[in-house]
């Protein structure tokens, strides 16, 4: 996912907030005495509130699907602006997957195309939806339709997980909620990686699976602060620094024992 060169939120969202055009605006950031790289106490950035919460779908995969456990990474950066706290180097070579990713995004659009179906790709797919706790942002790789019937489809270069499939459920009660076009669309979706698909019918996004979303993002949004889980396993993948999360846990081992039990 690209990420804005100043404030490190995602490019698709462009909406009423005001580091989001940050990239076109870079000079006034000067004329008005506010330097938002360069806060700090400590010698660390101060992480700064947002004035509204906001999400990025993939900050709530993981969570839904219980390969993560802690809830507080997603909920300082629903509440914080990205730009303003300090992250984790990261190792991931983002040029090669972007030329991975844009050539199976290549493959999976020619195919639909020949199917004689209408298609969005992308950036032309980008949305954020307001509720009153917080927005929910995301961008679908495509969205296909014919008629009155679409599928929402992400490509992923990676290991297959649950949190794949979520993603592109999240995307399928969100798109014909904020997207105009696709009002009354009756979305299935699928996720595409290199050697296999999985499908996802429309009924996967019930009730049920509406209400675990909405509580999660309510709990996100919320003033009050998410529980914290600190371990090393999602530490290993989390960018937030010791700077704000002193309870990270950056070295360790898993505890062994023995029992004559079995």
């Amino acid at each position: 996912m690209k990420s804005c060169v100043l404030c490190g939120d995602p490019l698709e969202v462009f909406e009423y907030q005001f580091h989001n055009v940050c990239a076109l605006t870079e000079n006034l950031w000067a004329d008005i005495g506010y330097d938002i790289m360069s806060l700090s106490k400590g010698g660390a950035q101060m992480a700064i509130k947002r004035e509204n919460p906001y999400i990025w779908v993939t900050w709530l995969t993981r969570l839904l699907v219980g390969e993560h456990s802690c809830e507080w990474s997603a909920w300082f950066k629903t509440q914080h602006e990205g730009s303003s706290w300090e992250k984790v180097p990261g190792t991931f070579d983002m040029a090669a997957w972007q030329v991975e990713h844009t050539e199976l995004v290549r493959q999976v659009r020619a195919q639909l195309e020949a199917e004689d179906k209408t298609v969005f790709a992308e950036n032309q797919n980008s949305f954020v939806l307001r509720g009153a706790t917080a927005a929910l942002g995301g961008k679908p790789d495509l969205i296909a339709t014919s008629e009155d019937k679409g599928i929402i489809i992400d490509v992923k270069t990676g290991k297959p997980s649950p949190a794949h499939h979520v993603q592109v459920m999240v995307y399928m009660y969100a798109v014909p909620r904020v997207l105009r076009q696709y009002h009354g669309v009756s979305f299935a979706g699928k996720v595409v990686y290199k050697d296999n698909e999985v499908s996802i019918p429309s009924s996967a996004v019930s009730q049920a699976f509406i209400e675990n979303l909405s509580n999660l993002i309510r709990r996100l949004g919320s003033e009050t602060s998410a529980r914290k889980v600190p371990n090393l396993a999602e530490c290993g993948f989390c960018d937030i620094t010791k700077a704000d999360c002193p309870e990270r846990v950056e070295e360790g081992r898993i505890e062994e024992g023995e029992t004559t039990d079995f």
